[in-house]
């Protein structure tokens, strides 16, 4: 098992994507960097040189990239693929849970086209929710990424806070912002809450007295 395994950004065994992540550095706890962007760049760069290349897997390695950038940068907890409660139908990339604004999410995309469409619904429906929530779709695609900013600026997309490009100065400004958040585990959502419950016992109680 890799680090990948024992942190638990990757689950189970004979997994690719994480073979091919393991094999382009020894040890991504041992990267030198200056930036966060340049973290993302060199991984990219050295993963781009592989020719196994596909859509599933430039995602997979994507997230990795990331996910392990926070384990780095001592953004924790992540929760990878999460489900929020009362936002249903939908799973999340990377979440985190800041006490100051709520759940924050990661859509990563390596990518764009329509696919900013899904992260906006799925950012429309947690802020449905959690009102405070903040929804970055994290991209490499910089041409793409100019576009979807427009559509932000004109409100054609109402979800997503921000369009950011990982490789780009602004992620580093994100990166940034969220290292002087106070993360932790999100609360136990109690359904249901009341001063005044009827209950079976109660009903007992007042029949035998």
């Amino acid at each position: 098992m890799g680090k990948l395994n024992d942190l638990g950004i990757t689950v189970g065994v004979n997994n690719r994507a994480e073979t091919i992540f393991d094999s382009l550095f020894p040890d991504f706890m041992k990267i030198e960097y200056e930036m966060p962007s340049q973290y993302v760049r060199k991984y990219w760069d050295a993963y781009s040189l592989n020719p196994e290349r596909n859509n599933n897997l430039n995602g997979k390695i994507f997230e990795y990239i990331l996910a392990t950038l926070c384990v780095r940068e001592g953004i924790l907890p992540i929760f990878l693929s999460a489900k929020v409660a009362f936002v249903p139908n939908v799973v999340y990339d990377l979440m985190f849970y800041a006490n100051e604004r709520g759940p924050i999410c990661f859509s990563a995309k390596t990518s764009l086209r329509e696919r900013y469409k899904q992260a906006d619904l799925e950012a429309i429906a947690l802020k449905y929710v959690h009102r405070k929530a903040l929804c970055y779709l994290i991209t490499l695609d910089e041409n793409e990424a100019k576009g979807t900013k427009e559509k932000i600026k004109r409100g054609d997309i109402i979800g997503l806070d921000k369009v950011i490009v990982a490789t780009s100065d602004e992620f580093d400004g994100l990166i940034g912002e969220l290292k002087g958040y106070e993360f932790s585990d999100p609360p136990t959502v109690k359904v249901i809450e009341s001063n005044q419950i009827i209950t079976k016992e109660k009903l007992e109680k007042i029949k035998s007295d």
